[in-house]
């Protein structure tokens, strides 16, 4: 009779991501990472590792078999070298009490280290060393001053989670006395609700995480987080400028498409993990995921006159020739965020207060662009309502999505519009210019569709804010004329292969740049 092998998967393969804020790790994807320390790590009796943020408990489960098979010439009994091993060498902080029970039973076999069902016998706690400790949020003017979580949305009775994650709140030395930690690993919670958004408008809170475990000065750190920092944003400018100057980070690993890591979860930017070397510096070994296709580089992680770090090595020898030229940047013609001052918010709440305006010119009034205007109407604001920049108000001006694309320069495309009459906007749109010459922004706006334009714009941008400093990197052009790519590419000498790769990188859309007349609302 004909038999069939049975298959049985792995648990921790089958678990359903809870939000795109705090994803579970693959069993794969734990191994990929743990491949990056020295594997002379698990075959020492003496080694310790920490996971701050476990909650399947996939990364300690993964070292626990590593040192099983290390040690077991070291400690040949079997009993006695699992009790060493969980006793001695592997620790984990839940963030939830719901994770302190999974990761439990994915370490010890039980909900309780010292039960019955427990393949550690050496506890005398039912925590083992997998511990969960509640802690409390310090309010100070309505904001927590260790990880910045909003009162209103966060100071929540002891029976619901409040997320004070015990790591990042200085609470280690309560729930390990004064241990030292050769190996930190894991993958932190990615960001906070400020009660005014999701996404990149919400509170990032994985570079505390990584802040942390550096002060606890490990000889190895390993954590997988959003690629965000890359180019900074909320939060995140301090982050960034210490990290691409730390030259400890010898390795990393840039998935430009999150999904590669983390099926079926969408991480604006993607994701990126790391291996921190505290005692070896030098340049990094770069893998740089995109689908099928991986490109190796080794290099520092901040390009000289940079302050971003550029994911593509191609894209660096772009920009070196472009940087030849020594020329002013774009940004120059972007205004800052909320450029009429509409961007009010409820007092002590990130919660915004939305503008009044309506669909039907009155007298003294002014077009007024908002998020939807396409599909409701150009609105109407008084002149007095417009805050900021009231001298723009009659110029000729280029309006630019604040937010736009997903972070990925294969298919973003921004679609810029000219205004010729009286108008403002919301905080959706950055202003361009203001002109007194219309010819001038038709200029301006040819080059902004351009291949070229685009490329350089993607050099920082890889979520879909795409802030002032998304565009540090774009050079200034003569606009006395129009542009094209194939000027631009004459102009910076790009080489055929680096003209091909602009060309099968950036795809345009079709009328993407138009002139808006706002006469066509009233009535």
């Amino acid at each position: 009779m004909e038999t069939t092998e049975r298959h049985t998967p792995d648990i921790l393969n089958c678990l359903a991501n809870l939000s795109s804020d705090e994803v579970f790790t693959s069993p794969e994807l734990a191994n990929r990472m743990l491949d990056l320390l020295p594997q002379e790590l698990f075959s020492n009796p003496k080694t310790t590792f920490l996971d701050p943020c476990c909650k399947s408990g996939v990364f300690l489960r993964e070292i626990a078999k590593r040192l099983l098979k290390g040690l077991e010439k070291q400690i040949p009994d079997l009993q006695k070298r699992i009790d060493h091993i969980m006793n001695k060498q592997v620790f984990g902080i839940a963030l939830t009490r719901l994770t302190a029970e999974m990761g439990r039973r994915t370490l010890y076999c039980a909900k309780k280290a010292d039960g019955e069902y427990s393949v550690a016998t050496c506890f005398k706690n039912e925590q083992g060393n997998l511990r969960y400790m509640r802690c409390e949020h310090t309010w100070e003017n309505g904001k927590c001053n260790c990880c910045g979580a909003n009162r209103a949305q966060y100071d929540r009775i002891e029976t619901i989670e409040n997320y004070a994650y015990p790591f990042i709140h200085k609470n280690l030395n309560k729930i390990f006395q004064n241990m030292q930690f050769d190996v930190i690993i894991g993958n932190p919670p990615y960001q906070l609700s400020d009660g005014g958004g999701t996404g990149s408008s919400a509170l990032p809170i994985y570079h505390e995480f990584v802040n942390c475990a550096m002060e606890l000065n490990p000889k190895y750190l390993v954590m997988i987080i959003p690629s965000r920092w890359f180019s900074g944003g909320r939060g995140l400018d301090d982050f960034r400028v210490k990290m691409l100057n730390d030259k400890r980070i010898r390795i990393l690993h840039d998935y430009i498409d999150a999904s590669d890591c983390f099926p079926g979860v969408e991480i604006k930017g993607g994701v990126c993990y790391f291996l921190w070397d505290r005692d070896e510096k030098g340049m990094c070994s770069i893998y740089t995921h995109k689908k099928e296709n991986t490109v190796f580089s080794e290099r520092y992680l901040l390009e000289k006159g940079t302050s971003t770090f550029i994911r593509n090595m191609e894209m660096v020898d772009i920009l070196h020739k472009v940087q030849k030229q020594k020329e002013k940047t774009f940004d120059e013609l972007v205004s800052s965020n909320d450029p009429f001052g509409f961007d009010v918010r409820v007092e002590n709440s990130y919660k915004r207060i939305k503008p009044n305006y309506r669909l039907v010119k009155d007298q003294d009034s002014v077009a007024f662009y908002y998020n939807g205007w396409r599909k409701e109407g150009v609105g109407y604001v008084s002149r007095e309502s417009v805050r900021k920049k009231t001298e723009w108000i009659n110029k000729c001006k280029i309006y630019i999505p604040k937010a736009w694309g997903v972070g990925d320069m294969s298919s973003d495309w921004l679609s810029p519009f000219i205004v010729k009459s009286e108008s403002c906007c919301t905080e959706t749109y950055l202003v361009v210019g203001p002109f007194d010459d219309e010819h001038k922004a038709e200029n301006v706006l040819s080059y902004m569709q351009t291949k070229f334009f685009h490329l350089m714009v993607s050099l920082i941008k890889i979520t879909q804010n795409t802030m002032k400093k998304s565009y540090s990197l774009v050079p200034l052009q003569d606009f006395s004329h129009p542009w094209t790519d194939e000027m631009l590419y004459k102009k910076y000498n790009l080489s055929k292969d680096e003209i091909a790769f602009i060309e099968s990188m950036i795809q345009p859309e079709k009328n993407t740049s138009t002139y808006e007349d706002p006469k066509r609302n009233t009535t």
